[in-house]
C-alpha cells in the first residue's frame, strides 16, 4: 500500500488528487511546517482577531488567544466568509499554522488575561500580541466538527496587547449596553452587516448580553448558538410571506461534496440530509450513512440529532427566502464522497448552501419532476432519499409515493 501511495504521489504532486481526497496531506504538512516557524517561548504575532474558548471540564476551561507567527493583515485567517474562494488545501494551510496560547478560566469569572481577550475580540482589524508560553507549543491540531481547524498550542504565562484595538461603533454600542440582552445583542450586529463569524467570536468571549450575565461560551456552542438565533428570527418575517410560485431545484458540487435544495410551494418547513460515503470523516463503515433531522411550521425545540450543520444550513436557507421576500417547503440534502476525511467546521457547510443559493435556480413543474431531476445528480437513489426524507414523503401522495417506492 505504502508503494502504491507513493507512486501516485509521484505521479500527482498536489494536481491531480489522485488519493482521492478533497486536500493534498503532503502539500498541506510541508507549507504548514514552512509557515510554523516559531520555536520559542515567546511570540509576538497579529491575531485576525480569534480566540478559542474550550468545552471540556465546563465551568472551567481553556481559552486565549490564536495568530499565525507574523506581524501584519492576518484577517484571512479567521474569515470563513472568504475560506471558499480558496482551495481546501489553503484553509488547511491557514488554520493549521495559527499557533494558540491556552489558560484556565471560570466561564463566569474571567480574569486579567480574559479581559485582554476581550480587547482583542472587539477589534474589527487584526491585534498585534505578545504572548509568553510556559512552554514551547507542542504541534497538536485540532480537528472539531463545529470548529474550523488549528494548529499546536501551548499554556500561556502572559499575555500582553501591543497594539491600538479599532472597535466598530456597533460593537462598542452593544459592548457598553449592559442592559441588552444577548439575542437582541446578536441581530442587532447582524442587521448592521457584522459578519456570522464575527458575531460568534463575540458571543463566545462573554462581550454581549446582560453584564451580570456575562460570560464565557465555548467556540462550538456559541456558533450554534448564533445560527440558531438568526434563523429563528428571520423565520418570524419568512412565514409572513406569500409562498413561492414554481418547485426549484438548485445545486452545487465542491471538494468531494454535492449540495442539493428542494424548494416547494407552501407553507415554511425545513429538512436537513446528509449522506456520508465510506472512507469520509464520519464513516468508517463499507456501507453509505444517512442521517437528517426536521422542523414543520416553527423552528424546532429540541437541539437536532445531526449537529450544529442543520442550523447552519436553516441558517443560509433562512437568508435566501428573505431576500426573495418568500416562503417555501425546504428541503437541503448533502453527500459527502470518499476522499473528504478531515473536519473542516460547520463554516464548510453554510458557506457552500450560502453559494448554493446565489445560483440560478432550476424551474420545475412539481415535485415528482425534482425528485426525478434527482436521480441524474446524486448517487444515492431517489427512492432511498424519498424513504429517509420526513417532509418529502408527507408532500407526496399515497399514489405518487408508492409510485417512487416501487
Amino acid at each position: 500500500m505504502l508503494m502504491v501511495l507513493e507512486a501516485n504521489c509521484i505521479l500527482c504532486r498536489g494536481t491531480k488528487m489522485l488519493c482521492g481526497r478533497a486536500y493534498c496531506p503532503v502539500l498541506v504538512v510541508t507549507r504548514t511546517v514552512e509557515k510554523f516557524s516559531f520555536r520559542g517561548t515567546v511570540l509576538e504575532a497579529s491575531t485576525p482577531p480569534t480566540v478559542y474558548v474550550g468545552w471540556r471540564n465546563y465551568p472551567r476551561v481553556t481559552v486565549g488567544p490564536a495568530a499565525p507567527p507574523l506581524i501584519g493583515d492576518t484577517r484571512i485567517y479567521d474569515e470563513p466568509e472568504k475560506w471558499l474562494e480558496r482551495s481546501v488545501n489553503e484553509v488547511l494551510e491557514l488554520r493549521l499554522s495559527l499557533v494558540r496560547g491556552l489558560s484556565l478560566s471560570h466561564v463566569k469569572r474571567g480574569g486579567t488575561i480574559v479581559e485582554r481577550l476581550r480587547e482583542v475580540i472587539l477589534s474589527s482589524t487584526p491585534v498585534d500580541v505578545e504572548v509568553r508560553f510556559l512552554k514551547p507549543p507542542r504541534g497538536r491540531l485540532v480537528l472539531d466538527p463545529h470548529s474550523p481547524p488549528s494548529g499546536p498550542s501551548g499554556l500561556m504565562e502572559n499575555l500582553r496587547v501591543l497594539g491600538n484595538p479599532k472597535v466598530d461603533r456597533v460593537v462598542e454600542k452593544v459592548y457598553g449596553d449592559v442592559d441588552l440582552r444577548a439575542e437582541e445583542a446578536v441581530l442587532h450586529l447582524y442587521s448592521s452587516g457584522i459578519p456570522v463569524s464575527r458575531i460568534q467570536r463575540l458571543f463566545s468571549l462573554g462581550v454581549l448580553g446582560v453584564g451580570r450575565y456575562r460570560k464565557l461560551v465555548p467556540t462550538r456552542w456559541s456558533i450554534t448558538a448564533v445560527d440558531d438565533m438568526l434563523s429563528r428570527n428571520i423565520i418570524r418575517s419568512i412565514r409572513r410571506y406569500p409562498p413561492i410560485n414554481d418547485v426549484l431545484l438548485f445545486y452545487r458540487r465542491y471538494a468531494k461534496n454535492l449540495f442539493i435544495a428542494i424548494l416547494v410551494p407552501g407553507s415554511w418547513s425545513f429538512e436537513w440530509m446528509e449522506a456520508w460515503f465510506p472512507n469520509t470523516v464520519w464513516n468508517r463503515s463499507s456501507r453509505v450513512s444517512i442521517e437528517g433531522d426536521w422542523e414543520f411550521l416553527k423552528p424546532r425545540r429540541e437541539y437536532a440529532s445531526i449537529g450544529g450543520c442543520y442550523y447552519a444550513t436553516r441558517l443560509a436557507v433562512c437568508e435566501y427566502l428573505n431576500r426573495i421576500r418568500r416562503q417555501a417547503t425546504v428541503i437541503v440534502l448533502r453527500e459527502i464522497y470518499e476522499g473528504f476525511d478531515i473536519p473542516l467546521g460547520v463554516w464548510f457547510v453554510r458557506e457552500n448552501v450560502r453559494r448554493l443559493f446565489d445560483s440560478r435556480p432550476i424551474k420545475l413543474e412539481s415535485l415528482e419532476e425534482a425528485l426525478a431531476y434527482l436521480g441524474k445528480h446524486t448517487r444515492v437513489p431517489p427512492q432511498i432519499w424519498i424513504r429517509k426524507s420526513r417532509l418529502i414523503r408527507s408532500l407526496l401522495g399515497r399514489e405518487t409515493l408508492e409510485r417512487f417506492l416501487r
